[in-house]
């Protein structure tokens, strides 16, 4: 590097964002992610001894995906390449390939390829890779926010470590933003900054898990603000709140609030309000909550509430709640809200719930032994013991029922599931009535 390569650097590095200026060098200037680089855990051995394989890191926006790959690019011995599928393409891969070739030939040098958005090179072009993976020309670093099992190339994956990161915690961003407004040397240090616990404490929430969103609106606000009478910029809640444009609202998702909000989108939904729930699934996803809880919350709802007035209510909702883990925010609000909507508008009956109760009551309170002629026949002795003796075959019937006996002798009478006039279970109660009249 000549002195212009120097100067043009060092100005790029001093015009670069907050979140790039911030970016961790070493393993220990990371937060977050201790499931993965923990002393003592693989990774964390791996690049501590700088004998790295292959490498997928899959996780959302700003969790660390890249910063990892940087760290290990200022701690490996290795020559350190980096590509950008959404802007490179074979003829780079290919450059890179022929240098690694030369070094491992000339300088037994091994060569680090680190491929950000990996999942947007087609398949021809992850095939490309695979066989200089294979025979170590390059060790793969590939960074990916999709799953990694749908988007990249199978054979791939299995020569690659897999890890997985996390949205960072708050408190992890809320310490990257402390350190953001005191460092001199990388930060905003130099501008003279006081930031309120509080402003803190909401850009780490609202965030999302996202470091570089929470730095990014950080460095918005100290570089919009005036300065106070006292000589410094003030980045108060309000000026927060602007920043990273997201209104502050009550919702405390440990306090009282978070109970309050679920249980008025819980009986939203079970009154059969769409409005009220669409509300109140906004106002959760807004105040950060975890789509995972409300996910949960429907699903329970579709049975408990809907139950079989309407079986698809739970499908709609099991359905919802995979794909809104697999997707993930912002798009999962949408998948979240058809769901939610779908279950408030379903017919609504308790009938499971009150037949639960009510075998939960038999079961608790009278000795019963299964009827003789509905136990097992598989084993051998059982016939000799009288096992299925007088079991009738519905099969073997027309309409494919026959009468007899399924409950204990003890509670043989017992009446447990009531069938409402609600939905589809108005065709289940006039089904069993028929059964019976026949």
């Amino acid at each position: 590097m000549d002195l212009f390569d120097y100067a043009r650097e060092n100005i790029k590095e001093k015009e670069a964002p907050l979140a790039a200026r911030m970016r961790p060098t070493t393993l220990e200037e990371v937060v977050g992610q201790q499931h993965i680089i923990g002393k003592g855990k693989l990774l964390y051995r791996a690049i501590k001894a700088d004998k790295l394989s292959s490498i997928i890191f899959y996780g959302p926006p700003g969790t660390g995906k890249t910063t990892l790959a940087k760290v290990i690019a200022n701690t490996t011995s290795a020559k350190f390449q980096q590509i950008n599928a959404t802007t490179s393409g074979k003829k780079d891969m290919e450059a890179v390939i022929n240098s690694a070739k030369d070094l491992l030939a000339m300088y037994n040098t091994k060569t680090i390829l680190f491929i950000d958005e990996i999942h947007r090179f087609n398949k021809s072009q992850q095939d490309y890779l695979l066989p200089f993976v294979e025979d170590g020309t390059v060790t793969l670093i590939g960074a990916t926010t999709e799953n990694p099992f749908f988007e990249v190339n199978q054979a791939l994956i299995s020569r690659s470590n897999l890890f997985q990161l996390k949205p960072l915690e708050v408190e992890d961003i809320k310490k990257l933003l402390i350190k953001a407004v005191n460092d001199e040397k990388k930060g905003m240090g130099n501008f003279k900054v006081k930031a309120t616990d509080e402003a803190l404490e909401f850009l780490a929430d609202v965030s999302g898990g996202d470091a570089r969103n929470a730095l990014n609106a950080l460095e918005l606000g100290v570089l919009t603000t005036q300065r106070g009478d006292d000589d410094y910029i003030h980045i108060t809640l309000e000026v927060a709140s602007e920043c990273i444009q997201k209104r502050v609202i009550t919702y405390d998702k440990n306090g009282d609030n978070h109970y309050d909000v679920i249980s008025a989108f819980i009986k939203s939904m079970r009154g059969s309000d769409p409005d009220a729930t669409a509300y109140y699934l906004a106002k959760m996803i807004y105040g950060g909550e975890d789509i995972k809880f409300i996910a949960r919350r429907i699903m329970i709802h579709a049975s408990e509430d809907v139950g079989n007035a309407d079986p698809m209510a739970l499908n709609v909702a099991v359905s919802a709640s995979l794909a809104a883990e697999r997707i993930g925010l912002p798009e999962a609000q949408i998948i979240l809200t058809q769901a939610a909507l779908y279950v408030a508008c379903a017919p609504k009956s308790n009938s499971v719930v009150v037949a639960r109760g009510l075998a939960d009551d038999y079961v608790r309170n009278a000795n019963t032994t299964v009827p003789v002629h509905l136990r097992d026949t598989a084993y051998k002795g059982a016939i000799k013991l009288g096992n299925g003796v007088g079991y009738l075959y519905p099969h073997s019937f027309p309409g494919h029922h026959v009468e007899q006996q399924y409950l204990p002798d003890e509670i043989k009478d017992a009446k447990i599931y009531h069938p409402s006039d609600s939905g589809y279970e108005k065709d289940i109660k006039e089904h069993l009535a028929n059964l019976k009249r026949k």
